[in-house]
């Protein structure tokens, strides 16, 4: 203690402030720190071990820098790596991703990872990362690491360079990607570091290091001070026009079209921004991964088209699930433009997203076109959400959806999440719908609490969805239920066998119909294993029961009889280290219901030899028998990646259901030619028919070009 003591007092500061620096000198960037005012700025240094020792300094130093000139702000990054590094990407948005439980991982390559709180509200943030090669990595943090969004792409540089014994990076972020509070005067924002040296799997943070902290909790980040006269927006405006020509080929006709769009930014107040778009098109965007349905419930796909994915964390509302469809959405943006019979005609949209003061305000509005088999629609979001506390919220949504023809129908509720420690907090919402038409009138509730601590963790919720609930704006899996879930931690640190973590899961589900009539429950053990090297290993087992009130069909192969089954499953899951050249991962199970059974087996074999290339292969078979037949049903993939530079490469994907008989490919280009402005070439070719697989079905390339002009 007295030695910390002496520390603190020879240094003269707080050890969770840092200090921007401002500069007149010009910056190269080029990743190497050799102009002078980087030694003149004061590091953030002294990071400590998230993983695999919490507490621990971390076991290669790392130097922070902060500086800005009139127009950017510039971080100077110093890894020290005696041991060597480990870097594979080149792309964007590959270094970091979600866990699923609410915090932040990191992937396969050495890695520094940049938290940015600029409103200093301790729940939303930036995030920048970059790795030795100098790979672009971008994302919006909101809500305590509770929506991660890495499909943000903001307009920013990186250069990295290496050394003997480690790794350097410069990255230069223009004030206006960024969003603050207006004013001239000093002010403070929030910051956190955190660090990866893969090669010893060892994470490490400048703050928030305890095991159940991390790099989202935004709230126990350090503070930057020292910024004062930053620019204001003034009229900050951003034109992103395009231009696009096409060709589809089938086997009755040829077409081919040109089209222009534009997507233009405009930051309204500092903290607000207004995205339009006109003519829209997303032909660039990668093609959905196939999947089976082997349940009686509809199939959830993410979206991926870059309109609806920026701030699309503001007008989250409803219930999550783990490794599941989300059970309600009131807004889900594949509503929008996407129907069963193919693309929608997206005539154009405008969102207001941003904050005001102590609100989060989203305001969406987005038009299509009308096309055989679906009317034209408007649908209109309003979202606002009021800090409340630390890092909670108290907050409101109204969806609208107007159809062509004079159909209406409306959703809206309350929403709430509270934190009543750092390491506890409860979350809930009520909401309801109307609809001009018969039906679809209805309510939905849930509540529920979370603890997340070191040793121990706990998530218990209910929620409940009365039968004429309707969301033509969102995703609902099942009107007509109640369910209650609870999941259950513990996590000991083990020493043997070169563990880092063992993770014993129970989790207890019951649901029933809104009148509580009971449909299923099922309850049993996971366990999750977690070695120093970075391999993982998964078992798990659950039994129960499901009554089925009515018949349905899996997949259009076999009908299931009502009744009541019992269930059980067992299954299993294993994956190589992120960080090796060659990565392995298998999963299956056996689930005996519906008086039969279900099998299904899946793998994936990926090779990286470098940072260049590389390459997928994988696959799942799922053998279902039950008593009034059976069937098997075949997925399989080729992913290939060749990454030339930073801002030049090529995705191909080819994939194929045995099911259906069909075979589909898809390959991109894509050239950043300079930060925000994107050459796009794309091919897509469909194949598959009753009579064989190989059957043309559709052939399409585009070629896209767009251009970023900023006033």
């Amino acid at each position: 203690m007295i030695p910390l003591l002496l520390c603190l007092i020879r240094d003269g500061a707080d050890p969770g402030v840092a200090a921007a620096t401002r500069i007149t000198e010009s910056v190269r960037l080029d990743g190497l720190l050799t102009e002078p005012f980087w030694r003149r700025s004061p590091p953030l240094t002294g990071f400590r071990q998230r993983q695999p020792d919490a507490g621990r300094p971390a076991s290669d130093s790392t130097e922070v820098h902060i500086v800005f000139d009139d127009q950017t702000l510039y971080i100077g990054i110093v890894a020290y790596a005696p041991s060597g590094v480990t870097a594979r990407v080149l792309q964007r948005d590959r270094l970091l991703a979600s866990n699923g439980f609410g915090g932040i991982a990191f992937g396969g390559d050495d890695a520094v990872a940049i938290l940015l709180d600029t409103f200093h509200d301790h729940r939303n943030a930036f995030v920048f990362a970059t790795n030795p090669n100098g790979a672009e990595f971008d994302a919006l943090l909101s809500d305590e690491g509770r929506d991660f969004n890495v499909d943000w792409r903001g307009v920013w540089s990186v250069h990295a360079a290496r050394f003997p014994g480690g790794w350097s990076a410069e990255l230069a972020i223009p004030f206006r990607t960024l969003r603050y509070p207006p004013g001239k005067g000093p002010r403070t924002w929030g910051v956190n570091v955190a660090r990866m040296i893969r090669s010893r799997n060892e994470e490490s943070l400048w703050r928030a290091w305890g095991r159940d902290e991390g790099l989202q909790r935004v709230s126990l980040a350090g503070q930057l001070d020292s910024l004062a006269a930053l620019p204001q927006s003034g009229f900050a405006l951003d034109l992103k026009p395009y231009v696009l020509t096409s060709g589809t080929q089938q086997p009755s006709h040829e077409v081919g079209h040109a089209k222009i769009g534009v997507d233009a930014k405009w930051e309204v107040r500092p903290g607000l921004t207004l995205d339009v778009t006109t003519n829209t098109d997303f032909a660039q965007v990668e093609v959905d991964s196939q999947q089976v349905n082997l349940t009686r419930f509809d199939l959830f796909f993410p979206e991926k088209r870059d309109f609806f994915l920026e701030n699309s964390s503001v007008f989250h509302f409803g219930a999550r699930a783990f490794q599941e469809p989300p059970p309600l959405l009131l807004f889900f943006s594949r509503r929008i433009g996407v129907s069963d019979s193919g693309e929608v005609p997206l005539l154009g949209g405008a969102r207001l997203t941003g904050r005001l003061g102590h609100e989060t305000i989203g305001l969406l509005d987005a038009i299509t076109d009308a096309r055989i088999g679906q009317a034209g629609s408007n649908y209109a979001v309003a979202r606002l959400k009021h800090d409340v506390g630390a890092a909670g919220y108290l907050g409101g949504i109204v969806t609208d959806v107007r159809r062509a023809g004079g159909s209406a129908s409306t959703a809206g509720g309350v929403d709430a999440l509270l934190w009543l420690t750092p390491q506890l907090n409860v979350q809930g919402f009520v909401a309801g719908s109307q609809t001009s038409g018969p039906g679809g009138d209805g309510a939905a509730y849930r509540v529920g609490l979370r603890y997340q601590g070191d040793l121990a963790g706990l998530s218990t919720f209910t929620y409940g969805i009365t039968p004429g609930m309707q969301v033509d704006a969102g995703f609902m899996t099942r009107a007509d239920v109640r369910r209650f879930q609870t999941f259950a931690r513990l996590s000991p640190r083990p020493r043997a066998l070169g563990l880092r973590e063992l993770n014993l899961f129970w989790e207890v589900n019951s649901t029933t119909r809104w009148n509580y009539e009971p449909q299923e429950w099922w309850t049993g053990p996971y366990l999750d294993l977690n070695w120093r090297s970075g391999e993982s290993v998964g078992l798990y087992y659950l039994t129960g029961r499901e009554r089925l009130d009515s018949a349905f069909d899996l997949s259009d192969r076999v009908t299931v009889d009502p009744g009541s089954y019992h269930y059980e499953e067992v299954g299993m899951s294993a994956a190589s280290a992120s960080s090796r050249p060659v990565q392995l991962s298998l999963n299956g199970n056996v689930r005996r219901l519906y008086a039969g059974q279900l099998t299904t087996a899946a793998g994936a074999l990926r090779l990286e030899p470098g940072r260049h290339v590389s390459f997928e292969v994988g696959g799942s078979r799922a053998w279902v028998r039950l008593p009034n037949g059976r069937f098997i049903a075949d997925l399989s993939h080729v992913r290939m990646t060749c990454a030339f530079t930073t801002r030049l490469a090529v995705f191909a994907l080819a994939q194929f259901d045995g099911l259906e008989r069909a075979v589909s490919a898809n390959v991109r280009l894509n050239y950043t030619f300079r930060p925000g402005s994107d050459l796009f070439v794309v091919f897509n070719e469909h194949r598959g028919s009753d009579r064989s697989v190989w059957d043309f079905h559709e052939r399409a390339a585009v070629v896209k070009i767009s251009y970023l002009t900023r006033f």
